[in-house]
């Protein structure tokens, strides 16, 4: 990732993230996102969302005194919190960084790819897919997690469900912030899947993005849907590593 381009559209992305956790947390009780120099951490005490939403985004290219700062600040907070299970997320590209964790600890759990394009470059037409109600509880339904953020604004969101012989079956989420839309969540029962219809979905949820006036869109993809997005014209921006502290 060394295109001007693709650091600026890194770096909304992250924002469009940090942005959609915040707004989780006003959906979860106790729940809120903290934000340090050099690190914003997503603080869940309560289950359900305990499990899944603990992360904290460290920023890159900083100097040891402020990696050492924003790693500091970030313990604290959950450790104040009783949260003993969180993944720190840093930029493949942050070798300072991943060593600093390394060296206090933390072991690599799991990995995303940074993903993002310029709306404008969208070519592919809005697909003509059988659409349900935008029914949030659905959407938790269908996603997996139908106990998760009781106490949010299904108003902050923007959801989308396809749906196969009569049933929900897939479902998207969007959030925007500052003219970039965020794609999250984007999931099928498995009855219904290898059928496109993520894929479907992603493509309108860019289309109606762009009908609102957004400029960019990102998400954070698994290795196994990379070729799908990529297909759509997402851009590679660089590995999301999830560095957790050891047990």
């Amino acid at each position: 990732m060394t295109a001007p381009a693709d650091v600026d559209r890194y770096l909304r992305g992250a924002e469009t993230l940090l942005a959609s956790w915040e707004a989780y947390a006003r959906g979860a009780t106790g729940a809120a996102l903290q934000r340090f120099p050099g690190v914003a951490a997503a603080v869940f005490p309560n289950e359900p969302e305990r499990a899944v939403y603990n992360n904290a985004l460290l920023e890159r290219e900083l100097a040891a005194a402020e990696r050492a700062d924003a790693l500091d600040a970030m313990e604290a907070e959950y450790a104040a919190a009783g949260v003993t299970r969180f993944a720190a997320w840093v930029h493949e590209s942050d070798e300072a960084m991943r060593c600093d964790l390394e060296r206090r600890g933390y072991t690599l759990a799991e990995s995303t790819r940074a993903m993002g394009m310029a709306l404008e470059d969208l070519r592919l037409p809005r697909p003509e897919i059988e659409l349900g109600p935008p029914d949030w509880f659905e959407y938790l339904r269908i996603v997996g997690v139908p106990n998760f953020l009781s106490g949010a604004n299904p108003a902050d969101y923007h959801i989308l469900l396809a749906r196969l012989d009569g049933e929900n079956v897939t479902a998207a989420m969007a959030f925007d912030h500052c003219g970039d839309c965020g794609i999250y969540n984007v999931g099928t029962l498995e009855h219904a899947r290898r059928r496109g219809l993520g894929s479907a979905l992603t493509v309108l949820q860019l289309h109606d993005a762009l009908a609102r006036g957004s400029q960019t869109a990102s998400l954070q993809s698994t290795k196994m849907a990379e070729r799908v997005y990529a297909a759509v014209g997402f851009r590679n921006l660089g590995q999301i590593l999830e560095y957790a502290p050891r047990e």
